[in-house]
This record gives C-alpha cells, sequence and structure tokens, in this order.
C-alpha cells in the first residue's frame, strides 16, 4: 500500500532538501561525455520511492526528444539521464530534463552521495502512529459510553469532544495521505491515497453533520481507527524499503577526498580526489588509502587489496606495479603516477556497478504493489456508483453518502497493505533469534525463490584465518626462532606462525621488516629472514604451489632452515549448509579471488563440483550475471568489498558480520553467528514466509469479496465497516504471527558454547 505519489514519503524529504532546478551551465558542467554526441547527467529525485514513481519519472523524461535513455535507480534515488547534444542541428538546452521531472511534482536537483543520517521521514511517521492510536483508544472509550446507551445531552457531548480529538489528529497524522492525494490530482493523475483521503475526510464531515444537528450516530472512532491501521502498514513498509539504501554511500566513503600531489620541483600539494588528473604524481603515505588508479614509481610496500581479491593476504607493491583505488598501502611509503581520474578508477567502477545492479534489482515488484495499481480507480468507481445507485433509488442522498463512505472504508486495503509487512517484521524476527539479519524485506520473497547458491571462499566458506599445518612435525627449535621474528609484525601469517609457538621464544633483537618481502635480523649466528621464498632464499620457486597452502620460509644466511605451511579454516556449518541447501535442489558452486589450488581444495572438502579461480569484482558480477541470464534465481553469499557489485547484482545476497562493511550493506542479509547455517536457515524461514504472504492475500481478497457487496447493499455502516476493515486487518497479523519461533539449533549451539558473552545476537 506504500504505492503513490511523492507527496508521502517525497514531500517530507523534498521539503528538506529543496532546491532551484540547477541551470544548464550546471547540468552541462556535472555531467560527461559517453561519445556520439551524448552526455549523461545525474540527478537526485528524493520523492521517488515505488514502482509507480519510477514509471511516472521514466516516462516524462523519455517523451523529450532530446532524451536517448533514461533509468531511475531507486535506492539511491537517482535517475541517470542519456541526451542528445543536437536535436535536427540545434543545440539542446539541458535544463528541460530536471523541468520535465518537476512538471510530474517531483523535485530534481543535481545528484550527491549524502552522508547517512536520521530518517526524518521515518521518525514523523511513528509520532503519526502514535498520536493516532493514542486518538483511536480515546475515541473509542468515549463510544462505548455510547453505544451503552448514554442520554442525549451526554451523548452529544462525548460526540463533540471526539471531534476534538479526530480533527486534528486528521491534520496532523492524515497529513501523508492528504499530500500524496493533493499533489497525484493537481498532476492530473490518481493514486492509492486519493479514496483513503477522501474517506477519512467525508467520515469526520458527515459524523460534525450528525453531531451538528443532535444525530444518534457519529463515525468519529472509525475515522481514527482507519487511520491508525493505515499508518502502521505505511511505516512498516517504509523502514523494511528503507534499510538497504546505504551500501553505495558507504563504498563511497572509501574513496579518500585527496592526496599529496608532487610536482615536478618536489612541492607538495594536498588536491583533492576530483582534481588529480592522469599523470600526476602522488605521495601515498602508510595507512593511507590509494586515491585513484596508479602505477608506483618509486618505494616498496605491502598492499591491502582486499577490496579487489577479496584476500586478507597483503600484496608486495614496487616500481611499475599497477594498484587500484581504494586499496590501502600498508607498511612503506610510495610515491606513484596516477593512471586513471576519480571517474575512470576502480572504485568508481565498483560503485557503477552496484548502482547498475541495484537500479534493476529496484524493478522487482510485490504482490501488493501491483495490486495498488488498480484500487483506487476501482475504489472509486464502486463508491460513485453505491452514491448514484442508492442516490436515484430512494432519493435519501445522506443514506447514499453514508454507503459510499462505508464502501471508501471496507474497501481501505489495510488488509492487503499488512499482508506483506507484517510478515516480514514477523519474519525479520525469527531470523533476528537465529542470529540473521534482514535489511530489505522483498529480499525474503527472493530468497524464497532461488535455484542457485555461489560462495565466496575466504571469510565465507572459510574463516580467514590461517592455522599452522603440521605443526606437531616443525622442528622446535625452528618454530621457536621463527616464532621469535614473526612477533615484530602484524601480517597474518607472521601472526599465525607467533601463535602455534607453544614453547619458550628467543630473543631477536634489531628486526626489521622488508615490505613485499619478510622479516630480516641480524645475529651473531648469521642473517635470518623469515618471508617468502624469494626473499628468504634470495630465488623463487619459479612454479606455483600446487598444495593450495600458504607458505612461509625460514632462512639463515640464504640456506632454508624449515617451511611453515598454513590452511585457512572452514566456516563452522559450512559443510552442512552446502548439504542443506543441496538437499532443497540449490546448485552450489564457488566464485573466488583466491588461487585455483587454495580454492579446489576447499571446494573438495565440501563436495562442490563447480568453482572459479582468481576473479576480480567486475568478473564476479559477471559470472553472477551469466547464471541469470540462463534463467538461474542466484543466491550470492559473500563477505569482501570485492564481492559487493555480485551481491548487489545477485537475485538476493547473504553476506556475514565479520564482512568488509561495504559488503554487509551490499548485502539483503547479514548472519551474526559464525555458522554458515544461517543460509539455509534463512532460506527456509524466506519460503515459510512466501506461504504466509500468499495465504494473507488470500485472506485479503476473501474480505473484500465478502464485504464489499455487504457495503454496496447498503447492510453496512461506516462504523461497521470500520470495524470490518480492523477485522480483516488482525486477522492478517494474526496468521502473520505463526510464522514465530524460537532460536535454531545451530544458534543454540553456538550460544551454549560462547555463553552469554560471547553470544554476538544478545550482544547486538
Amino acid at each position: 500500500m506504500s504505492c503513490c505519489a511523492p507527496g508521502t514519503e517525497g514531500a517530507v524529504e523534498a521539503e528538506r532538501t529543496r532546491h532551484a532546478l540547477p541551470s544548464s551551465q550546471e547540468l552541462t558542467l556535472a555531467s560527461r561525455p559517453v561519445g556520439e554526441g551524448l552526455r549523461q547527467v545525474d540527478l537526485s529525485v528524493p520523492g521517488v520511492h515505488c514502482g509507480a514513481c519510477i514509471t511516472t519519472v521514466e516516462g516524462a523524461l523519455k517523451a523529450l526528444p532530446e532524451v536517448e535513455r533514461a533509468r531511475v535507480n531507486l535506492s539511491t534515488r537517482r535517475v541517470s539521464v542519456v541526451w542528445k547534444e543536437a536535436v535536427d542541428g540545434r543545440p539542446t538546452d539541458p535544463q528541460a530534463i530536471p523541468a520535465a521531472i518537476a512538471a510530474t511534482g517531483y523535485e530534481a536537483h543535481l545528484f550527491a552521495l549524502a552522508a547517512e543520517g536520521d530518517d526524518a521521514l521515518r521518525n514523523q511517521l511513528i509520532r503519526a502512529v502514535a498520536v493516532s492510536g493514542f486518538a483511536a483508544m480515546n475515541v473509542m472509550l468515549l463510544s462505548v459510553s455510547v453505544w451503552s446507551g448514554a442520554e442525549a445531552a451526554t451523548r452529544d457531548l462525548f460526540h463533540w469532544i471526539s471531534a476534538l480529538i479526530a480533527g486534528p489528529t486528521l491534520i496532523y497524522a492524515g497529513r501523508f495521505f492528504y499530500r500524496s492525494a493533493w499533489n497525484a490530482i493537481r498532476h492530473g493523475r490518481t493514486n492509492m491515497d486519493v479514496p483513503i483521503a477522501l474517506a477519512i475526510t467525508l467520515s469526520y464531515l458527515v459524523s460534525v453533520w450528525e453531531t451538528m444537528h443532535g444525530g444518534e450516530h457519529a463515525w468519529f472512532d472509525a475515522t481514527v481507527s482507519l487511520l491508525f491501521f493505515l499508518l502502521i502498514g505505511r511505516t512498516l513498509d517504509h523502514i523494511m524499503r528503507d534499510r538497504a539504501r546505504s551500501a553505495i554511500t558507504g563504498l563511497a566513503r572509501l574513496s579518500p577526498r585527496g592526496a599529496m600531489v608532487v610536482g615536478a620541483d618536489g612541492a607538495r600539494d594536498y588536491r583533492p580526489v576530483e582534481e588529480i588528473a592522469v599523470g600526476a604524481r602522488l605521495s601515498i603515505a602508510a595507512g593511507e588509502r590509494i586515491p585513484v588508479d596508479c602505477r608506483v614509481l618509486s618505494g616498496t610496500s605491502d598492499i591491502d587489496r582486499s577490496i579487489v581479491n577479496g584476500e586478507s593476504d597483503p600484496l608486495a607493491a614496487g616500481p611499475g606495479m599497477q594498484i587500484e583505488a581504494g586499496a590501502m598501502n600498508l607498511t612503506g611509503s610510495l610515491l606513484v603516477e596516477a593512471v586513471a581520474t576519480a571517474r575512470d578508477s576502480f572504485l568508481s567502477e565498483v560503485i557503477g556497478l552496484m548502482e547498475a545492479a541495484e537500479g534493476g534489482r529496484a524493478r522487482y515488484r510485490r504482490i501488493a504493489d501491483r495490486a495498488a495499481q488498480i484500487y483506487s480507480p476501482a475504489v472509486h468507481l464502486l463508491a460513485l456508483a453505491s452514491f448514484l445507485g442508492w442516490g436515484l433509488y430512494d432519493g435519501d442522498w445522506k443514506h447514499a453518502m453514508l454507503v459510499a463512505i462505508a464502501v471508501l472504508i471496507i474497501t481501505c486495503p489495510c488488509a492487503l497493505g499488512l499482508a506483506v509487512p507484517v510478515v516480514q517484521v514477523v519474519a525479520a524476527g525469527r531470523l533476528f533469534a537465529g542470529g540473521v539479519m534482514v535489511k530489505d524485506g522483498s529480499a525474503m520473497e527472493r530468497l524464497a525463490e532461488i535455484d542457485t547458491a555461489l560462495f565466496d571462499k575466504t571469510g565465507t566458506l572459510t574463516l580467514g584465518k590461517p592455522q599452522l599445518v603440521g605443526r606437531e612435525k616443525a622442528n622446535r627449535a625452528h618454530l621457536a626462532l621463527a616464532a621469535a621474528l614473526a612477533a615484530h609484525s602484524r601480517h597474518p601469517l607472521s601472526l599465525a606462525l607467533a601463535a602455534a609457538n607453544a614453547g619458550p621464544v628467543p630473543v631477536v633483537d634489531a628486526v626489521t621488516e622488508v615490505a613485499g618481502g619478510g622479516l630480516e635480523a641480524v645475529t651473531p649466528q648469521g642473517v635470518l629472514r623469515l618471508g617468502n621464498r624469494a626473499f628468504a632464499c634470495g630465488a623463487a620457486s619459479g612454479e606455483e604451489e600446487a598444495h593450495g597452502l600458504s607458505e612461509v620460509v625460514l632462512s639463515r644466511d640464504g640456506t632454508e632452515l624449515e617451511t611453515f605451511r598454513f590452511e585457512d579454516t572452514l566456516r563452522a556449518g559450512a559443510d552442512a549448509a552446502v548439504r542443506a541447501l543441496k538437499q532443497d535442489g540449490i546448485d552450489t558452486a564457488i566464485l573466488s579471488g583466491d588461487r585455483a589450488p587454495a580454492v579446489s581444495r576447499i571446494a573438495d572438502q565440501l563436495g562442490i563440483r563447480r568453482w572459479r579461480a582468481a576473479l576480480s569484482p567486475r568478473q564476479k558480477t559477471e559470472a553472477v550475471a551469466e547464471r541469470s541470464g540462463r534463467g538461474h534465481r542466484v543466491l550470492m553469499v559473500g563477505d569482501g568489498i570485492n564481492d559487493a557489485p555480485a551481491l548487489a547484482a545477485a537475485h538476493v545476497s547473504i553476506a556475514p558480520a565479520t564482512a568488509a562493511d561495504v559488503g554487509r550493506q551490499a548485502a539483503d542479509f547479514v548472519f551474526l553467528h559464525e555458522s554458515l547455517e544461517a543460509v539455509p536457515f534463512a532460506y527456509e524461514t524466506a519460503r515459510r514466509a512466501g506461504r504466509l504472504i500468499r495465504q494473507n492475500f488470500a485472506l485479503a481478497i476473501g474480505y473484500n469479496a465478502v464485504a464489499v457487496p455487504v457495503a454496496i447493499l447498503g447492510h453496512a455502516t461506516p462504523l461497521i465497516a470500520a470495524i470490518a476493515m480492523s477485522t480483516s486487518s488482525i486477522i492478517v497479523v494474526v496468521n502473520s504471527l505463526r510464522l514465530r519461533g524460537g532460536m535454531p539449533a545451530f544458534a543454540r549451539r553456538e550460544a551454549d558454547t560462547a555463553g552469554p558473552a560471547g553470544s554476538l545476537v544478545q550482544a547486538a
């Protein structure tokens, strides 16, 4: 029941961010060429929030002769417009683009990713629910006295008190519906909120008329109760829709605001990232992120490229190596040369992939939204036909008006509007009990439809925490010596090596860390080195290890003393999760940025036949798109920044709580427990939720099939209509509560093992 004109959600946000239409010059400067005489500009349209909004805005833009194509992204409320620089030899005026949007009732201004902040509309809706609920309780208490047989004077007094309570409530709490209805009518359209606004207004006015003339009946209780239930549905729907809109903003925050540019004379000048041109030389200190795609000119360092490949192992960087924007410089200072602008760099490409994927996913149509498209005209026709039919039949136009009001009230889509969000909220509670957070209510519908599950490896199927293999076979003296060196580094393999040593550690002083190589210490016994084989022994092995294990070599004076190999640990419940999905007929595969031997080893352990290794973020996204293109409904389970575009492109996605911030934000679900059994648990819950949603729609349709004829035949007063409408809503809510359940077995096991202090869910 959220399909409405921008007056509901858009009016609030539009008032907060109101701007004049951007000028032609501003639009041209903010646009970028896309070839063949075309330019693209991104505009923010705060009022866009449903499928009808998308259709309206895109339709208005495509009607312009200069517009080549237009696409609305619901997640970011952005519309990307590609327009022709000239039509029939005449230059075009780009200001016609925001003007066309404004003509449909939606405000438009230049797009900029905004920082996350408080949701003002959500807070206003919650306050409106509280006010209408308080008013409904008080008016109902007064109505009980009237129904109990209060005398005329007392009855009239109670009616006037009810009018004084209901009037301000309609103005304050009903403003969402009034704004939406007026905005739609003002621009020559209708929507669901038009009959709602008519119903609550007419029922209030007729009740005031009856009170003024000492009438026995008034329907203030029906008015405020109707408003209360409608606001509950709208608030729940807004909360569930708005949870999925922060992924792109979070990813954009990974991009540095600027960098230190080194001039030809050696002078250093800090410049915003937008002003960094190709060929500019940049100084990148340890601990800074790479601002644009670049090539190393001088210096060595370890680079965290988890944003690119999702792997925890840093990469040694030296002169000539290219590094992607968003990667983290860990250990040494680098002098680099920009090879792309910020707009054309890797991080912008990832953001673009996510926006394209989310833009497509935003067109997912929920059943309630589709049903709502025919609701408004059907209700108007029914109410008008009832009014005219009864007025012409018996000449009692007052009775005809009451019948029309009853039709408007009894057909108000509370049950229809609650059918989806209430199930989603109950399902979200059950998922939370199992340590799964859902960010987008419609994601549960999509999860119930999957036939394919694609898993990232590191951090998803495994924990991303290396452990020493064969510790009992290692020379204890060599292990202790290696641990002494490893204690001077924060490298993941050094930490694992230090943790593996249970005995005493010799004292090794003057340890230096060589970026991209390892650790070195000069001792009376010789030069000790701990790191990769090329660094420790002076020569690489020349071929990739086939065992799929990471290795660190300890040497003295270039002679190998010991080779330590590490394996990643399978995540708890990984085997059970894969097995459960296969039993449900879900095809499984692995998409990883890691080396082929390591991926093959994990796939064999889990019995997964199909896997792909060494994939970039784009290749992962293309793999998801390729499956989707063959008609599959894909679930993507991943944790890294490099997985974010694939998570956004999939039909539905899940990430662990240990995932990178952007990975969590891009996913539809986040599981808090360590066990991967959360994935089949979420799938089973989604399937049950889907069944209940279908049952709720059947109940809502059945209610209307019985109640509407009763109202049209004149057998329902506005109060009876409100009671019937409320009863249908209560039935839907009670049916939805059947989904409730306790903590699943895997979550109980983990909670019992960790104890109250260690439970992630309890901590959350």
